[in-house]
């Protein structure tokens, strides 16, 4: 897939808000400060499309940015840890959840998950809440240029064993750096032949 054009469209604090469900949808998400915005950045090969930060928390709302005009990448807030109270910690993720489970055009989630470290329990129950809600999804392993080699390839074999505990088949899983530039063909490779296989 080349990508032509990529502009900002809106952020919506609530799914109420979020543009008309007229075109196909691809959303990231993932634990705050795991990488999201620089993967956008460089999966729309734009340097400040989405904004980044070193604070955990910046992405609060639903970022939709239109592709080509012709499908939406959606920025979604983080979960887990961010220096917010509870109360809006868990005001947050309702949102997340009823985006998640009600928009009628999403076609498939992106979960991103840091190699850096060891599986994280947050990470694996929401990818099994997924699964549970019968939304698509695949993971992208992000911040592969910081970890050595060995350790990366047994942080993300640990992360699939983890998941085959709980599921038959694997979903999709791709490894990305946006310092190293990996992973961008092969992410939008597959939002390609997504979006051929809704158009057939």
């Amino acid at each position: 897939m080349e990508i032509k054009q990529a502009r900002y469209v809106q952020s919506s604090p609530t799914l109420a808000g979020c543009p008309m469900a007229d075109k196909p949808e691809f959303a990231f998400v993932g634990r705050s400060n795991v990488g999201k915005s620089s993967l956008i950045n460089l999966l729309t090969a734009r340097n400040n499309l989405a904004l980044t930060s070193v604070s955990p928390g910046k992405t609060r709302n639903i970022n939709h940015f239109i592709i080509n005009e012709q499908w939406y990448l959606v920025d979604l807030p983080g979960y887990g840890f961010a220096k917010v109270s509870k109360k809006q910690r868990d005001e947050w993720q309702n949102n997340l959840n009823e985006y998640l489970i009600k928009r009628t055009n999403l076609v498939n989630v992106f979960v991103l998950v840091d190699c850096n470290i060891p599986p994280q329990r947050i990470d694996i129950e929401f990818i099994n809440w997924l699964g549970a809600q019968s939304i698509p999804f695949g993971i992208v392993f992000t911040k592969s240029d910081k970890p050595k080699v060995h350790a990366l390839n047994v942080n993300i074999n640990d992360f699939l064993s983890a998941l085959a505990e709980h599921w038959e088949h694997l979903p999709p899983h791709f490894v990305s750096s946006s310092v190293r530039k990996v992973g961008r063909e092969e992410i939008l490779d597959y939002i390609d032949q997504c979006l051929e296989q809704i158009s057939e």
